[in-house]
């Protein structure tokens, strides 16, 4: 997530740079084509210019549904925070208070479920654009994705016990089990006559929501924005950027007739041709970039901060004196 006012021009130059080179050289050809005689290649700027309405719309629908998905992951993390926070106050009052080794081992293992599940969903997936030239180039002296830079076992050693993080680590799904092994406690105690009915309910109800909103981040990570809606995105941008020149040609050609520049505003074609086709690739770009919230981009839900705020506000409800680390914005970039 960027925590900066917003992205800086040269950012975003440097980000779209070699859409900027594509845009020019498709500029360039058709403008010294025509200029060297070749007429004919000049088509109608209408039909071009009803293409460049339909581009415009889809391209808007794509946005749009990225930003909704963008947002909808952003309120399963203000879910997950709102949960953890209320089942650590009843575990805590229902389990013996602050220096309860059962509060203890209940934190600790909803410690452990934040952090495999991050790490579940920073999981790269074939359709993600995270790991693409243009994403790995900003990313590199940028940030880092926290999820990559640490090993899983170094990161959930300090919440479990030898046995459970053996156990876990041979699951495929780790944060399910985890929710799992949470659950078994809860009914162990439940049998044991140290919770009550009452208490092993709400408790119980605890672990039904988070494995909600677990499956809900797991269904956007695992669905991907519609291939069919992608595709016809891309192609129909492309055939725009393509054509845009060929149909400014004899607009352009026209512009100095009678005066001082006849002859010459052909050539404007290139810088006009060159900027609306970068801001219609940019805007499909910008799109993709947000359209996986949890894949490690600049522009994601900042999962790994959400954790570990969470894990801040439960240490110090037992009064933990051992706080993890905040994590703050690395040039303006906060995971």
């Amino acid at each position: 997530m960027n925590t900066g006012k917003r992205y800086s021009l040269k950012e975003f130059i440097i980000w779209s740079r070699r859409d900027i080179y594509k845009c020019l050289i498709l500029s360039i050809v058709p403008t010294v084509l025509y200029s060297a005689g070749l007429t004919f290649i000049a088509i109608s700027w209408m039909p071009v210019a009803m293409l460049g309405t339909a581009v415009a719309f889809i391209v808007g629908f794509k946005n749009n549904s990225s930003y909704n998905r963008l947002w909808e992951a952003r309120q399963i993390y203000g879910s997950i925070i709102n949960e953890s926070r209320s089942f650590a106050v009843k575990a805590r009052d229902f389990l013996g208070g602050k220096s309860s080794v059962q509060t203890r081992h209940f934190f600790d293992r909803h410690f452990a479920w934040l952090t495999f599940l991050r790490y579940q969903l920073r999981e790269p997936r074939k359709w993600e654009t995270v790991d693409e030239a243009r994403y790995k180039e900003y990313m590199s002296g940028v940030y880092t994705i926290p999820e990559r830079s640490e090993a899983l076992e170094n990161a959930v050693q300090p919440f479990l016990s030898q046995e459970e993080l053996t156990y876990l680590l041979s699951k495929k799904n780790r944060a399910t089990q985890t929710l799992a092994l949470q659950s078994q406690a809860i009914n162990q105690l439940h049998q044991e006559g140290i919770l009550t009915d009452f208490q092993q309910m709400q408790l119980q109800r605890g672990i039904d929501s988070f494995y909600e909103q677990q499956g809900k981040a797991e269904r956007i990570k695992n669905f991907p924005y519609p291939r069919n809606f992608s595709s016809i995105t891309t192609y129909l941008l492309h055939l725009f950027v393509i054509l845009l020149p060929f149909g400014l040609l004899k607009e352009f050609n026209r512009l100095g007739d009678g005066t001082l520049l006849e002859g010459y505003t052909i050539y404007f074609i290139i810088p006009f041709a060159t900027i609306v086709g970068w801001a219609f690739v940019t805007l499909d770009a910008v799109g993709d970039s947000s359209i996986n919230p949890f894949e490690g981009s600049a522009n994601d839900v900042p999962i790994t901060q959400i954790s570990k705020m969470i894990e801040t506000d439960l240490k110090e409800m037992i009064d933990e004196p051992n706080l993890p680390a905040a994590v703050v914005p690395v040039n303006n970039i906060l995971m």
